[in-house]
């Protein structure tokens, strides 16, 4: 476990380069919406192959970290098909899965009906102030046009002494290992991709998202810059995943 503190954080420019474009996205909230509705109904089985089951043991992590509480509201954000709110509510939590793909939402919707599936924009929630117990976003948040921004508005909606958890992919902390995962996500995840989703272009801009993301310091730093406190990160799978959480101060 790391951590960083508010004092001394700096803001550095977010490290996106032409790689989204070449997939060709450049972040537009229209253009990345409409590359998530064509993935939608696959979604959840093409990250458990690509990802070979790694996937379902990140997000129990996460709502380990959570730690949701019976009577708590929790925002889940990016929530896609509500695959990562459900266990939310199997705690006792109210959940409120958030996305701004429409075409995750109904797929969501016909799967978890009891789930208060809501459309909305990372930049601009539509919900109050000081709303959430607790925020959380998984695989998400590289996909906000400015991130910072998505992180501030994460702190708005979320009440004084409220928790964040965010979990994205991350840098792997082993030189050699570096290497592998690189070559995976460049040349072996496109084919895996063409095999079981049905939108595999997507997850060329997906692999090249994630290699133009900062390392867990950086995730961490930007956190501060947003107005969260002292952020600690966790690695998982060797630094593939990190998990970064903090605590609005009050």
């Amino acid at each position: 476990m790391r951590s960083t503190r508010p004092e001394g954080a700096a803001a550095s420019p977010w490290p996106y380069d032409s790689a989204v474009s070449r997939a060709g996205l450049d972040k537009q909230p229209h253009d990345v919406a409409k590359m998530f509705d064509g993935v939608a109904e696959k979604y959840d089985l093409t990250n458990d192959v690509l990802s070979m089951g790694q996937d379902r043991r990140w997000r129990r992590r996460v709502v380990d970290l959570v730690a949701p509480m019976p009577g708590e509201v929790i925002l889940d954000l990016a929530a896609g098909t509500g695959t990562s709110s459900q266990p939310f509510a199997d705690a006792g939590a109210t959940v409120v899965p958030c996305d701004f793909s429409i075409g995750m939402l109904e797929v969501g919707k016909r799967d978890r009906p009891d789930l208060p599936f809501t459309a909305g924009d990372g930049m601009r929630l539509p919900f109050g102030d000081d709303t959430f117990d607790a925020v959380t976003i998984s695989f998400g948040l590289r996909n906000i046009v400015d991130p910072i921004e998505g992180l501030r508005e994460l702190l708005r909606v979320t009440r004084p002494g409220g928790r964040i958890v965010v979990c994205e992919f991350s840098t792997p902390t082993w030189g050699p290992f570096d290497a592998v995962y690189t070559n995976y996500l460049m040349r072996a995840l496109p084919p895996v991709a063409r095999a079981v989703s049905s939108n595999p272009e997507s997850y060329v801009y997906l692999a090249e998202s994630i290699r133009a993301w900062p390392d867990q310091k950086g995730l961490a730093l930007r956190m501060v810059e947003a107005g969260w406190g002292r952020v600690e990160w966790h690695n998982l799978s060797a630094g593939i995943v990190a998990l970064h959480h903090s605590v609005k101060p009050s």
